[in-house]
């Protein structure tokens, strides 16, 4: 499995991209792999607040429906519509083109409190 080291981890799979006060979120190369091909994304709605362990949205694979958790929390100010048509994207490309939306970071939401890269592989090796 893919696993940049310039990203954060959740326990629930989704990663974080720092990018000064906003943060980028998608799925993991892991959760991609065990939904299967994800046929359909919920996403947020920009303006909404999201909580730290929150639902951000849901994906549907031919497999299941899983929910998208919100490893921080802030305010949804960018959602990748592209999706809409093609969330298939996130198979292909769960770290570039396959981001789910953007969060302005709520006071004291710090992204050092996720996983880094070593101990999220530790997570999804066992």
């Amino acid at each position: 499995m893919n696993t940049p080291d310039d990203l954060r981890y959740s326990e629930e799979h989704e990663w974080v991209r720092v990018e000064g006060s906003r943060v980028r979120i998608g799925i993991t190369d892991y959760a991609q792999d065990a939904l299967g091909d994800i046929v359909f994304i919920d996403l947020p709605e920009v303006g909404s607040q999201v909580e730290v362990g929150g639902q951000l949205g849901e994906v549907e694979s031919t497999k299941s429906v899983s929910e998208i958790y919100a490893p921080l929390s802030g305010t949804v100010v960018a959602v990748n519509d592209a999706l809409a048509n093609a969330p298939e994207t996130i198979n292909q490309d769960p770290y570039g083109e396959g981001w789910i939306c953007e969060l302005d970071l709520a006071a004291g939401a710090d992204p050092a409190g996720l996983l880094d890269a070593a101990a999220y592989a530790e997570l999804t090796a066992g």
